[in-house]
Protein backbone atom coordinates (compact mmCIF):
# COMPACT_ATOMS: atom_id res chain seq x y z
CA UNK A 1 0.00 0.00 0.00
CA UNK A 2 1.34 3.43 -0.98
CA UNK A 3 1.73 5.62 2.12
CA UNK A 4 -0.11 8.96 2.26
CA UNK A 5 1.46 12.41 2.42
CA UNK A 6 0.42 12.71 6.05
CA UNK A 7 1.97 9.35 6.95
CA UNK A 8 5.28 10.17 5.27
CA UNK A 9 5.39 13.68 6.70
CA UNK A 10 4.70 12.39 10.21
CA UNK A 11 7.37 9.70 9.97
CA UNK A 12 10.16 11.64 8.23
CA UNK A 13 9.70 15.43 8.36
CA UNK A 14 9.21 18.34 10.70
CA UNK A 15 6.32 19.91 8.72
CA UNK A 16 3.53 21.44 10.77
CA UNK A 17 -0.20 21.27 9.97
CA UNK A 18 -0.15 24.51 7.98
CA UNK A 19 2.74 23.24 5.86
CA UNK A 20 0.92 19.98 5.20
CA UNK A 21 -2.24 21.81 4.19
CA UNK A 22 -0.22 23.86 1.68
CA UNK A 23 1.23 20.69 0.17
CA UNK A 24 -2.25 19.19 -0.08
CA UNK A 25 -3.41 22.28 -1.98
CA UNK A 26 -0.52 21.87 -4.42
CA UNK A 27 -1.19 18.17 -4.94
CA UNK A 28 -4.87 18.90 -5.52
CA UNK A 29 -3.92 21.07 -8.51
CA UNK A 30 -0.74 19.61 -9.85
CA UNK A 31 -2.29 17.32 -12.45
CA UNK A 32 -2.88 20.59 -14.28
CA UNK A 33 0.78 21.58 -13.88
CA UNK A 34 1.97 18.15 -15.06
CA UNK A 35 -0.26 18.28 -18.14
CA UNK A 36 0.83 21.81 -19.06
CA UNK A 37 4.48 20.82 -18.55
CA UNK A 38 4.24 17.50 -20.45
CA UNK A 39 6.30 16.24 -17.49
CA UNK A 40 6.29 14.04 -14.41
CA UNK A 41 6.18 15.79 -11.05
CA UNK A 42 7.64 14.38 -7.82
CA UNK A 43 7.22 16.22 -4.52
CA UNK A 44 10.32 15.91 -2.32
CA UNK A 45 10.31 17.04 1.32
CA UNK A 46 13.49 17.34 3.43
CA UNK A 47 13.61 15.08 6.46
CA UNK A 48 13.58 16.46 9.98
CA UNK A 49 17.40 16.32 10.23
CA UNK A 50 17.72 17.86 6.71
CA UNK A 51 20.12 15.12 5.60
CA UNK A 52 17.73 13.40 3.19
CA UNK A 53 14.65 13.91 1.01
CA UNK A 54 11.52 11.76 0.99
CA UNK A 55 9.17 11.59 -2.01
CA UNK A 56 5.68 12.18 -0.64
CA UNK A 57 3.67 12.45 -3.89
CA UNK A 58 4.01 11.82 -7.61
CA UNK A 59 2.04 12.80 -10.72
CA UNK A 60 2.36 11.68 -14.35
CA UNK A 61 1.17 13.78 -17.31
CA UNK A 62 -1.83 12.94 -19.47
CA UNK A 63 -0.28 14.91 -22.32
CA UNK A 64 3.02 13.07 -22.80
CA UNK A 65 5.09 9.98 -21.97
CA UNK A 66 6.19 9.40 -18.41
CA UNK A 67 9.77 9.61 -17.21
CA UNK A 68 9.08 7.40 -14.17
CA UNK A 69 7.31 4.11 -14.95
CA UNK A 70 7.82 3.09 -11.30
CA UNK A 71 6.30 4.72 -8.23
CA UNK A 72 8.69 6.88 -6.24
CA UNK A 73 6.40 7.70 -3.32
CA UNK A 74 8.14 6.70 -0.10
CA UNK A 75 11.63 6.68 -1.61
CA UNK A 76 14.32 8.39 0.43
CA UNK A 77 17.49 9.86 -1.11
CA UNK A 78 20.42 11.43 0.75
CA UNK A 79 21.20 15.10 0.36
CA UNK A 80 23.90 15.54 -2.27
CA UNK A 81 22.73 12.73 -4.54
CA UNK A 82 20.41 15.07 -6.46
CA UNK A 83 22.18 18.46 -6.57
CA UNK A 84 19.25 20.23 -8.23
CA UNK A 85 17.08 19.51 -5.17
CA UNK A 86 19.77 20.96 -2.90
CA UNK A 87 20.11 24.13 -4.98
CA UNK A 88 16.37 24.76 -5.23
CA UNK A 89 15.92 24.22 -1.49
CA UNK A 90 18.91 26.36 -0.46
CA UNK A 91 18.53 29.19 -2.99
CA UNK A 92 14.73 29.29 -3.22
CA UNK A 93 14.66 29.52 -7.02
CA UNK A 94 13.93 27.26 -9.98
CA UNK A 95 17.00 25.27 -11.05
CA UNK A 96 17.28 23.79 -14.53
CA UNK A 97 19.90 21.28 -15.66
CA UNK A 98 21.64 22.20 -18.87
CA UNK A 99 22.11 18.65 -20.13
CA UNK A 100 19.45 15.94 -19.97
CA UNK A 101 19.82 12.90 -17.78
CA UNK A 102 19.76 9.47 -19.40
CA UNK A 103 17.48 6.92 -17.75
CA UNK A 104 17.37 3.52 -19.42
CA UNK A 105 18.24 5.03 -22.84
CA UNK A 106 15.64 7.78 -22.36
CA UNK A 107 16.80 11.43 -22.24
CA UNK A 108 15.09 13.33 -19.42
CA UNK A 109 15.21 17.07 -18.79
CA UNK A 110 15.21 17.73 -15.04
CA UNK A 111 14.12 20.89 -13.22
CA UNK A 112 13.62 21.60 -9.52
CA UNK A 113 10.92 24.02 -8.34
CA UNK A 114 11.04 25.20 -4.72
CA UNK A 115 7.71 25.11 -2.89
CA UNK A 116 7.43 28.28 -0.84
CA UNK A 117 4.92 28.93 1.91
CA UNK A 118 5.12 32.40 3.45
CA UNK A 119 8.85 33.05 3.87
CA UNK A 120 10.06 29.42 3.89
CA UNK A 121 10.83 26.80 1.28
CA UNK A 122 9.21 23.67 2.66
CA UNK A 123 9.62 21.25 -0.26
CA UNK A 124 10.88 20.88 -3.82
CA UNK A 125 9.03 19.68 -6.92
CA UNK A 126 11.17 17.74 -9.38
CA UNK A 127 9.84 18.24 -12.91
CA UNK A 128 11.05 15.54 -15.32
CA UNK A 129 10.34 15.73 -19.06
CA UNK A 130 10.76 12.72 -21.32
CA UNK A 131 12.57 14.04 -24.41
CA UNK A 132 12.39 10.83 -26.42
CA UNK A 133 9.35 12.03 -28.40
CA UNK A 134 10.44 15.67 -28.67
CA UNK A 135 9.25 17.43 -31.84
CA UNK A 136 8.78 20.92 -33.18
CA UNK A 137 6.28 22.45 -30.76
CA UNK A 138 2.92 23.72 -31.96
CA UNK A 139 1.12 26.84 -30.79
CA UNK A 140 -0.78 24.72 -28.27
CA UNK A 141 2.40 23.19 -26.84
CA UNK A 142 4.15 26.56 -26.63
CA UNK A 143 1.18 28.05 -24.78
CA UNK A 144 1.03 25.06 -22.45
CA UNK A 145 4.74 25.33 -21.64
CA UNK A 146 4.62 29.09 -21.10
CA UNK A 147 1.65 28.74 -18.75
CA UNK A 148 3.40 25.92 -16.89
CA UNK A 149 6.47 28.16 -16.50
CA UNK A 150 4.31 30.95 -15.06
CA UNK A 151 2.69 28.55 -12.58
CA UNK A 152 6.11 27.20 -11.58
CA UNK A 153 7.28 30.76 -10.84
CA UNK A 154 4.18 31.29 -8.74
CA UNK A 155 4.85 28.08 -6.78
CA UNK A 156 8.44 29.19 -6.18
CA UNK A 157 7.30 32.59 -4.92
CA UNK A 158 4.45 31.25 -2.79
CA UNK A 159 1.67 32.73 -4.97
CA UNK A 160 0.20 29.40 -6.02
CA UNK A 161 -1.96 27.57 -5.18
CA UNK A 162 -4.67 30.10 -4.36
CA UNK A 163 -6.46 29.54 -1.10
CA UNK A 164 -10.20 28.80 -1.42
CA UNK A 165 -9.97 28.89 -5.22
CA UNK A 166 -11.80 25.59 -5.70
CA UNK A 167 -15.46 25.12 -4.95
CA UNK A 168 -15.10 21.37 -4.39
CA UNK A 169 -17.88 20.67 -6.86
CA UNK A 170 -17.71 17.88 -9.37
CA UNK A 171 -16.66 18.20 -13.02
CA UNK A 172 -13.68 20.44 -12.33
CA UNK A 173 -12.13 21.26 -15.75
CA UNK A 174 -8.85 19.66 -16.78
CA UNK A 175 -6.25 20.91 -19.24
CA UNK A 176 -7.35 18.49 -21.94
CA UNK A 177 -11.02 19.52 -21.62
CA UNK A 178 -10.33 23.02 -22.90
CA UNK A 179 -7.73 25.69 -22.12
CA UNK A 180 -7.55 29.43 -22.80
CA UNK A 181 -4.93 32.05 -22.12
CA UNK A 182 -6.05 35.61 -21.35
CA UNK A 183 -4.03 38.82 -21.29
CA UNK A 184 -4.12 41.34 -18.46
CA UNK A 185 -7.26 42.97 -19.94
CA UNK A 186 -9.18 39.69 -20.07
CA UNK A 187 -8.84 39.25 -23.85
CA UNK A 188 -8.44 35.71 -25.21
CA UNK A 189 -4.96 35.33 -26.71
CA UNK A 190 -5.14 31.55 -27.19
CA UNK A 191 -7.88 28.92 -27.09
CA UNK A 192 -7.34 25.20 -27.53
CA UNK A 193 -9.50 23.38 -30.10
CA UNK A 194 -11.58 21.78 -27.33
CA UNK A 195 -12.25 25.19 -25.78
CA UNK A 196 -13.34 26.59 -29.15
CA UNK A 197 -15.66 23.63 -29.74
CA UNK A 198 -17.14 24.05 -26.27
CA UNK A 199 -18.03 27.69 -26.87
CA UNK A 200 -19.50 26.86 -30.27
CA UNK A 201 -21.87 24.46 -28.51
CA UNK A 202 -22.75 27.29 -26.14
CA UNK A 203 -23.94 29.30 -29.15
CA UNK A 204 -20.85 31.37 -30.03
CA UNK A 205 -20.90 32.24 -33.74
CA UNK A 206 -17.86 34.51 -33.82
CA UNK A 207 -14.15 33.99 -33.28
CA UNK A 208 -13.05 33.29 -29.71
CA UNK A 209 -9.53 34.70 -30.14
CA UNK A 210 -9.46 38.43 -29.43
CA UNK A 211 -12.78 38.42 -27.54
CA UNK A 212 -13.17 39.68 -23.99
CA UNK A 213 -14.08 36.45 -22.24
CA UNK A 214 -15.99 38.03 -19.35
CA UNK A 215 -18.29 40.06 -21.62
CA UNK A 216 -18.64 37.13 -24.02
CA UNK A 217 -19.84 34.76 -21.27
CA UNK A 218 -22.26 37.40 -19.96
CA UNK A 219 -23.72 37.79 -23.47
CA UNK A 220 -24.10 34.02 -23.86
CA UNK A 221 -25.96 33.72 -20.55
CA UNK A 222 -29.78 33.50 -20.92
CA UNK A 223 -31.25 36.96 -21.43
CA UNK A 224 -34.52 36.17 -19.70
CA UNK A 225 -32.75 35.80 -16.34
CA UNK A 226 -30.49 38.25 -14.50
CA UNK A 227 -26.84 38.00 -15.57
CA UNK A 228 -24.79 36.05 -13.06
CA UNK A 229 -22.06 38.46 -12.03
CA UNK A 230 -19.88 35.53 -10.97
CA UNK A 231 -19.73 34.35 -14.60
CA UNK A 232 -18.38 37.65 -15.93
CA UNK A 233 -16.03 38.08 -12.96
CA UNK A 234 -14.63 34.56 -13.22
CA UNK A 235 -14.29 34.63 -16.99
CA UNK A 236 -12.33 37.89 -16.79
CA UNK A 237 -9.59 36.04 -14.93
CA UNK A 238 -9.08 38.68 -12.26
CA UNK A 239 -9.75 36.39 -9.31
CA UNK A 240 -9.19 32.65 -8.74
CA UNK A 241 -12.65 31.17 -8.99
CA UNK A 242 -14.75 28.56 -10.75
CA UNK A 243 -18.34 28.74 -11.87
CA UNK A 244 -20.84 27.14 -14.22
CA UNK A 245 -23.31 28.57 -16.70
CA UNK A 246 -25.78 27.43 -19.34
CA UNK A 247 -26.48 28.70 -22.82
CA UNK A 248 -28.09 27.33 -25.97
CA UNK A 249 -29.10 24.17 -24.12
CA UNK A 250 -25.48 23.41 -23.16
CA UNK A 251 -23.67 23.66 -19.82
CA UNK A 252 -20.06 24.68 -19.26
CA UNK A 253 -17.88 24.66 -16.18
CA UNK A 254 -15.23 27.36 -16.12
CA UNK A 255 -12.23 27.87 -13.87
CA UNK A 256 -9.93 30.89 -13.91
CA UNK A 257 -6.44 31.10 -12.40
CA UNK A 258 -4.76 34.54 -12.45
CA UNK A 259 -1.11 34.38 -13.54
CA UNK A 260 1.29 36.41 -11.38
CA UNK A 261 4.76 34.97 -12.02
CA UNK A 262 6.54 38.16 -10.88
CA UNK A 263 3.87 39.41 -8.49
CA UNK A 264 1.80 41.42 -11.02
CA UNK A 265 -1.06 39.90 -12.96
CA UNK A 266 -0.07 39.35 -16.58
CA UNK A 267 -3.21 37.46 -17.55
CA UNK A 268 -5.01 34.28 -16.61
CA UNK A 269 -5.27 30.60 -17.35
CA UNK A 270 -8.88 29.58 -17.96
CA UNK A 271 -9.92 25.93 -18.07
CA UNK A 272 -13.33 24.98 -19.42
CA UNK A 273 -15.27 21.75 -19.57
CA UNK A 274 -18.47 20.89 -21.41
CA UNK A 275 -20.68 19.36 -18.69
CA UNK A 276 -23.90 19.21 -20.72
CA UNK A 277 -24.25 15.45 -20.48
CA UNK A 278 -23.33 15.42 -16.79
CA UNK A 279 -26.05 17.96 -15.99
CA UNK A 280 -28.55 16.12 -18.17
CA UNK A 281 -27.88 12.94 -16.19
CA UNK A 282 -28.14 14.91 -12.94
CA UNK A 283 -31.56 16.18 -13.99
CA UNK A 284 -32.61 12.66 -14.94
CA UNK A 285 -31.50 11.38 -11.54
CA UNK A 286 -33.41 14.16 -9.77
CA UNK A 287 -36.47 13.34 -11.88
CA UNK A 288 -36.01 9.64 -11.14
CA UNK A 289 -35.70 10.29 -7.41
CA UNK A 290 -38.83 12.44 -7.48
CA UNK A 291 -40.68 9.73 -9.42
CA UNK A 292 -39.64 7.02 -6.95
CA UNK A 293 -40.72 9.16 -4.00
CA UNK A 294 -44.06 9.84 -5.70
CA UNK A 295 -44.54 6.11 -6.32
CA UNK A 296 -43.91 5.36 -2.63
CA UNK A 297 -46.36 8.13 -1.70
CA UNK A 298 -49.05 6.74 -4.00
CA UNK A 299 -48.48 3.17 -2.80
CA UNK A 300 -48.88 4.40 0.78
CA UNK A 301 -52.14 6.18 -0.15
CA UNK A 302 -53.44 3.09 -1.94
CA UNK A 303 -52.59 0.88 1.03
CA UNK A 304 -54.37 3.29 3.36
CA UNK A 305 -57.41 3.13 1.06
CA UNK A 306 -57.32 -0.67 1.19
CA UNK A 307 -57.07 -0.54 5.01
CA UNK A 308 -60.05 1.83 5.17
CA UNK A 309 -62.14 -0.49 2.99
CA UNK A 310 -61.25 -3.46 5.20
CA UNK A 311 -62.26 -1.51 8.30
CA UNK A 312 -65.62 -0.64 6.69
CA UNK A 313 -66.16 -4.29 5.86
CA UNK A 314 -65.25 -5.32 9.40
CA UNK A 315 -67.87 -2.97 10.84
CA UNK A 316 -70.54 -4.69 8.73
CA UNK A 317 -69.70 -8.15 10.09
CA UNK A 318 -71.33 -9.67 13.17
CA UNK A 319 -69.19 -12.81 13.27
CA UNK A 320 -66.30 -12.16 15.74
CA UNK A 321 -63.71 -14.33 13.99
CA UNK A 322 -64.34 -12.69 10.63
CA UNK A 323 -64.12 -9.24 12.17
CA UNK A 324 -60.86 -10.16 13.94
CA UNK A 325 -59.41 -11.51 10.68
CA UNK A 326 -60.18 -8.25 8.87
CA UNK A 327 -58.61 -6.24 11.70
CA UNK A 328 -55.47 -8.35 11.37
CA UNK A 329 -55.41 -7.65 7.64
CA UNK A 330 -55.75 -3.92 8.34
CA UNK A 331 -52.79 -4.11 10.71
CA UNK A 332 -50.61 -5.94 8.18
CA UNK A 333 -51.44 -3.50 5.41
CA UNK A 334 -50.73 -0.64 7.80
CA UNK A 335 -47.22 -1.87 8.60
CA UNK A 336 -46.33 -1.90 4.90
CA UNK A 337 -47.86 1.55 4.43
CA UNK A 338 -45.61 2.92 7.19
CA UNK A 339 -42.49 1.78 5.29
CA UNK A 340 -43.66 3.34 2.02
CA UNK A 341 -44.55 6.58 3.79
CA UNK A 342 -41.03 6.75 5.24
CA UNK A 343 -39.45 5.97 1.85
CA UNK A 344 -41.51 8.74 0.23
CA UNK A 345 -39.73 11.25 2.47
CA UNK A 346 -36.15 10.32 1.57
CA UNK A 347 -34.03 10.55 -1.58
CA UNK A 348 -32.50 7.12 -1.00
CA UNK A 349 -34.00 3.66 -0.87
CA UNK A 350 -32.76 3.44 2.72
CA UNK A 351 -34.58 4.38 5.90
CA UNK A 352 -33.91 4.93 9.57
CA UNK A 353 -35.80 1.90 10.83
CA UNK A 354 -36.07 3.13 14.44
CA UNK A 355 -38.87 5.50 13.41
CA UNK A 356 -40.67 2.68 11.60
CA UNK A 357 -40.28 0.34 14.60
CA UNK A 358 -41.69 2.98 16.96
CA UNK A 359 -44.68 3.59 14.69
CA UNK A 360 -45.31 -0.13 14.27
CA UNK A 361 -45.22 -0.59 18.05
CA UNK A 362 -47.69 2.27 18.51
CA UNK A 363 -49.96 0.91 15.75
CA UNK A 364 -50.06 -2.61 17.20
CA UNK A 365 -50.91 -1.27 20.64
CA UNK A 366 -53.64 0.92 19.14
CA UNK A 367 -55.16 -2.00 17.24
CA UNK A 368 -54.96 -4.23 20.30
CA UNK A 369 -57.36 -1.94 22.17
CA UNK A 370 -60.14 -2.97 19.81
CA UNK A 371 -60.79 -6.16 21.77
CA UNK A 372 -60.38 -4.75 25.28
CA UNK A 373 -62.09 -2.24 27.47
CA UNK A 374 -59.09 -1.96 29.77
CA UNK A 375 -56.22 0.54 29.35
CA UNK A 376 -52.72 -0.42 28.50
CA UNK A 377 -49.92 2.04 29.24
CA UNK A 378 -47.16 2.15 26.63
CA UNK A 379 -43.92 4.01 26.11
CA UNK A 380 -41.52 4.00 23.19
CA UNK A 381 -38.04 5.15 24.22
CA UNK A 382 -39.64 6.72 27.26
CA UNK A 383 -42.36 8.55 25.29
CA UNK A 384 -46.05 7.95 26.10
CA UNK A 385 -48.53 6.79 23.47
CA UNK A 386 -52.07 8.00 23.93
CA UNK A 387 -55.37 6.19 23.38
CA UNK A 388 -54.16 2.61 23.58
CA UNK A 389 -55.37 -0.62 25.02
CA UNK A 390 -55.12 -4.35 24.46
CA UNK A 391 -56.94 -7.61 24.84
CA UNK A 392 -55.31 -8.31 28.19
CA UNK A 393 -58.14 -9.22 30.50
CA UNK A 394 -58.60 -7.40 33.85
CA UNK A 395 -57.61 -3.74 34.01
CA UNK A 396 -53.83 -3.33 34.33
CA UNK A 397 -50.96 -1.34 32.87
CA UNK A 398 -48.62 -2.72 30.19
CA UNK A 399 -45.34 -0.98 29.41
CA UNK A 400 -44.15 -1.38 25.80
CA UNK A 401 -40.83 0.10 24.69
CA UNK A 402 -37.96 -0.15 22.23
CA UNK A 403 -34.32 -0.51 23.31
CA UNK A 404 -31.26 -0.14 21.08
CA UNK A 405 -31.19 0.99 17.47
CA UNK A 406 -32.03 -0.78 14.21
CA UNK A 407 -29.98 1.76 12.24
CA UNK A 408 -30.36 2.45 8.53
CA UNK A 409 -31.84 -0.35 6.42
CA UNK A 410 -32.53 -0.76 2.72
CA UNK A 411 -36.11 -0.90 1.46
CA UNK A 412 -35.74 -4.56 0.50
CA UNK A 413 -35.11 -5.34 4.20
CA UNK A 414 -37.32 -2.70 5.82
CA UNK A 415 -40.63 -3.84 4.30
CA UNK A 416 -40.53 -7.54 5.33
CA UNK A 417 -38.92 -6.63 8.67
CA UNK A 418 -41.76 -4.23 9.46
CA UNK A 419 -44.25 -7.04 8.85
CA UNK A 420 -42.19 -9.44 10.98
CA UNK A 421 -42.11 -6.95 13.84
CA UNK A 422 -45.84 -6.33 13.51
CA UNK A 423 -46.69 -10.03 13.73
CA UNK A 424 -44.39 -10.64 16.70
CA UNK A 425 -45.78 -7.71 18.67
CA UNK A 426 -49.36 -8.65 17.90
CA UNK A 427 -48.67 -12.25 18.90
CA UNK A 428 -47.18 -11.08 22.20
CA UNK A 429 -50.25 -8.94 23.00
CA UNK A 430 -52.79 -11.56 21.98
CA UNK A 431 -51.15 -14.60 23.56
CA UNK A 432 -48.19 -13.92 25.81
CA UNK A 433 -49.78 -10.96 27.63
CA UNK A 434 -53.38 -12.17 27.55
CA UNK A 435 -54.34 -11.90 31.22
CA UNK A 436 -50.78 -11.93 32.56
CA UNK A 437 -47.62 -9.85 32.55
CA UNK A 438 -47.00 -6.10 32.37
CA UNK A 439 -43.98 -5.55 30.10
CA UNK A 440 -43.13 -5.81 26.39
CA UNK A 441 -39.67 -4.86 25.09
CA UNK A 442 -38.22 -4.74 21.59
CA UNK A 443 -34.40 -4.73 21.58
CA UNK A 444 -32.30 -4.18 18.44
CA UNK A 445 -28.58 -5.02 18.27
CA UNK A 446 -26.32 -4.60 15.22
CA UNK A 447 -22.98 -6.38 15.23
CA UNK A 448 -20.74 -8.35 12.87
CA UNK A 449 -22.92 -7.68 9.83
CA UNK A 450 -26.13 -8.91 11.43
CA UNK A 451 -29.19 -7.35 13.00
CA UNK A 452 -30.45 -9.19 16.09
CA UNK A 453 -33.95 -8.43 17.35
CA UNK A 454 -35.37 -9.59 20.68
CA UNK A 455 -39.08 -9.32 21.51
CA UNK A 456 -39.48 -10.06 25.21
CA UNK A 457 -42.65 -10.20 27.31
CA UNK A 458 -43.23 -11.30 30.91
CA UNK A 459 -46.52 -13.05 30.20
CA UNK A 460 -47.66 -16.69 30.15
CA UNK A 461 -44.76 -18.16 28.23
CA UNK A 462 -44.99 -20.92 25.64
CA UNK A 463 -47.16 -23.99 26.21
CA UNK A 464 -45.54 -27.36 26.77
CA UNK A 465 -44.33 -29.03 23.60
CA UNK A 466 -44.57 -25.84 21.53
CA UNK A 467 -42.27 -25.94 18.46
CA UNK A 468 -41.79 -22.43 16.95
CA UNK A 469 -40.55 -23.92 13.68
CA UNK A 470 -43.77 -25.79 12.95
CA UNK A 471 -46.49 -24.69 15.35
CA UNK A 472 -48.27 -21.41 15.66
CA UNK A 473 -50.98 -19.36 13.99
CA UNK A 474 -50.94 -17.56 10.64
CA UNK A 475 -48.89 -14.71 12.12
CA UNK A 476 -46.02 -16.99 13.11
CA UNK A 477 -46.18 -18.71 9.72
CA UNK A 478 -45.76 -15.29 8.09
CA UNK A 479 -42.81 -14.56 10.38
CA UNK A 480 -41.05 -17.80 9.50
CA UNK A 481 -41.59 -17.28 5.78
CA UNK A 482 -40.32 -13.70 5.77
CA UNK A 483 -37.35 -14.23 8.10
CA UNK A 484 -36.05 -17.44 6.57
CA UNK A 485 -37.13 -16.87 2.95
CA UNK A 486 -37.04 -13.12 2.21
CA UNK A 487 -34.45 -12.00 4.77
CA UNK A 488 -32.23 -15.08 4.87
CA UNK A 489 -32.17 -15.06 8.67
CA UNK A 490 -33.00 -17.17 11.71
CA UNK A 491 -36.05 -17.21 13.98
CA UNK A 492 -36.64 -18.83 17.37
CA UNK A 493 -38.89 -18.58 20.43
CA UNK A 494 -38.14 -19.70 23.98
CA UNK A 495 -39.44 -19.42 27.54
CA UNK A 496 -37.68 -17.13 30.00
CA UNK A 497 -36.65 -18.19 33.46
CA UNK A 498 -39.22 -16.77 35.84
CA UNK A 499 -41.94 -16.54 33.21
CA UNK A 500 -42.41 -14.89 29.87
CA UNK A 501 -41.23 -15.41 26.31
CA UNK A 502 -38.29 -14.22 24.23
CA UNK A 503 -38.46 -14.21 20.44
CA UNK A 504 -35.12 -13.94 18.64
CA UNK A 505 -34.75 -12.84 15.03
CA UNK A 506 -31.32 -12.58 13.41
CA UNK A 507 -30.90 -11.32 9.82
CA UNK A 508 -27.84 -10.31 7.77
CA UNK A 509 -27.52 -6.59 7.02
CA UNK A 510 -24.99 -4.45 5.19
CA UNK A 511 -23.40 -1.58 7.09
Amino acid sequence: MVPSINDLARDHTALDLADLEWLHLIVADWQMVADLSFADLVLWVPTADETRYVAVAQMRPNTGPTSYPDDLVGHVVPRGKRPLLDQALDEGRIIRDGDPEWREAVPVRVESIPVRRADRVIAVISRNTNLLTARTPSRLELTYLQTASDLAQMIASGRFPHLNSRSGLDAMPRVGDGMMRLDADGMVTYASPNAVSGFHRMGLATDLIGAHLGRLCAELAPQESPTDEAIASTASGRVPRDTEFESNGASMRLRAIPLLPQGERIGALVLVRDVTELRRRDRELVSKDATIREIHHRVKNNLQTVAALLRLQARRLDEPRGKAALHEAVRRVGSIAIVHETLSQTLEERVEFDEIADRVLAMVVDFSMAGSASGVGSAVDGGNLSGIGANTGPSRQIRARRLGSFGVLGAQIATPLAMVLTELLQNAFEHGLAGAGSSLEVTALREDGRLRILVVDDGHGLPAGFDPQTAGNLGLQIVRTLVQGDLGGDFDMANLDGGGTVVTVSVPVRS
